[in-house]
């Protein structure tokens, strides 16, 4: 039975070894086929063009990946669901914009998407092909230098010019949309799970949906609030719950194609962390505050340039939660469209090859979306694990060097 049990022992370890090198190779193999492509892609396209005398036509013709990746992360006033030849098919959002001039104006995306060369719709236009922006627009359909429009508070920076006329810009693009509504499918989720508890009692076991929800319940408070928060869990539980399942739901919905990158838009995290600064600052106590002016235990030299070092570090927390949630949901997605982009790509050279290619770059998107479907619950734990860990260290309830 030992001889068994050890046998079984390395034929699996063998196994986890032989599948971890399988899986290093064809990613190598597949990073390796689209370095060669785009290399050989490049190549034809500019021998092609020198042949036919229009290099620059080529240039514009070619299929961008980085313009196109970029574009389907990017914020948008459409959800873009598929494109068939040069029609883009998807639901538009509503334009909503005011002037102290003409007042408020609200119309649909799809005019300003449909505008031919030359035109304006209501003195708008998109300022770019993704339709991200909008600008003010002349009668001949250039840029109106007159009117400035103000979509975010970033934008409140740029300079008017005297007289110009300023428009605010409150429309609703597709991540306030999803944003909106999964913070609806969040209250309606718990409000759910609220109500059978209520009306069930502790008693009688979980059913439904409320079964899907209790274990995760448990788990953040068993293992993410008890073990930092000690006697104080229950004052946070709310708050790392709503943080938890709040960031899940957005991952989650970020997965379904044609969805807005909610949780790889910086705006987002950076608002998640701003709000987790507070709630750790308003945990803060005196002996906490003693700690960051006047460190205990060390000489007075060091205690002076721990200050900066410790106001420092109340900046950092929060921002490494902000830019930790960012890059990991932002790369899963550039991933996932890089190897979509290797059919086009593949295409280019050859109508087969790219054909040919689809099936393993299919399968590859795949093995991506499983991936991130893992990551995104990853990145919420951590998210609501550190953010309790950051508050379990603004409370100092003793003395201690």
């Amino acid at each position: 039975m030992c001889f068994s049990s050890q046998w079984l022992y390395l034929c699996a370890k063998f196994l986890k070894i032989m599948v971890s090198k399988s899986l290093k190779s064809l990613l190598i193999l597949a990073l390796t086929i689209f370095m060669a492509s785009v290399s050989f892609s490049a190549k034809a396209e500019e021998n092609d063009a020198k042949a036919e005398g229009t290099d620059k036509t080529k240039q514009e013709e070619a299929y961008d990946a980085g313009k196109s990746i970029i574009g389907h992360i990017l914020d948008a006033h459409k959800f873009h669901v598929f494109s068939f030849g040069s029609e883009h098919f998807g639901l538009p959002l509503p334009i909503i914009l005011y002037s102290k001039e003409d007042g408020l104006k609200v119309f649909s995306a799809s005019h300003l998407e449909h505008l031919k060369e030359g035109e304006n719709y209501e003195g708008f236009r998109f300022s770019d092909e993704e339709g991200a922006d909008i600008e003010g627009a002349l009668a001949n359909g250039e840029k109106d230098p007159n009117v400035v429009v103000y979509s975010s508070l970033l934008s409140f920076k740029q300079d008017a010019p005297a007289g110009a006329k300023k428009v605010y810009d409150f429309s609703v693009t597709k991540g306030a949309a999803q944003l909106i509504f999964a913070s609806v499918l969040l209250i309606v989720i718990m409000l759910g799970v609220a109500g059978k508890y209520k009306k069930n009692g502790s008693k009688k076991a979980p059913s439904g949906f409320q079964g899907a929800i209790e274990p995760v319940i448990t788990f953040v408070r068993d293992d993410v609030a008890k073990p930092y928060l000690g006697h104080n869990y229950e004052k946070y539980m709310p708050f790392l719950l709503t943080v938890f399942f709040f960031i899940l739901i957005n991952n989650l919905l970020g997965l379904i194609p044609g969805s807005a990158n909610v949780s790889g838009n910086i705006a987002f995290t950076f608002v998640l962390a701003v709000i987790a600064f507070l709630v750790i600052i308003f945990s803060t106590t005196g002996k906490f505050w003693g700690h960051v002016f006047w460190f205990p235990g060390v000489p007075v030299p060091v205690k002076i340039l721990m200050i900066p070092v410790e106001l420092l570090g109340l900046v950092i927390r929060p921002a490494a939660l902000m830019i930790r949630l960012f890059a990991n949901m932002t790369a899963g997605h550039i991933v996932i469209l890089s190897f979509v982009s290797l059919i086009f790509i593949f295409g280019r050279m050859s109508p087969a090859v790219g054909y040919g290619f689809s099936p393993i770059s299919i399968i590859f998107v795949i093995f991506m979306d499983c991936v991130e479907l893992l990551v995104a619950f990853i990145q919420a734990f951590i998210f609501t694990n550190l953010t309790a860990v950051f508050i379990s260290q603004s409370i100092i309830e003793g003395d201690h060097h």
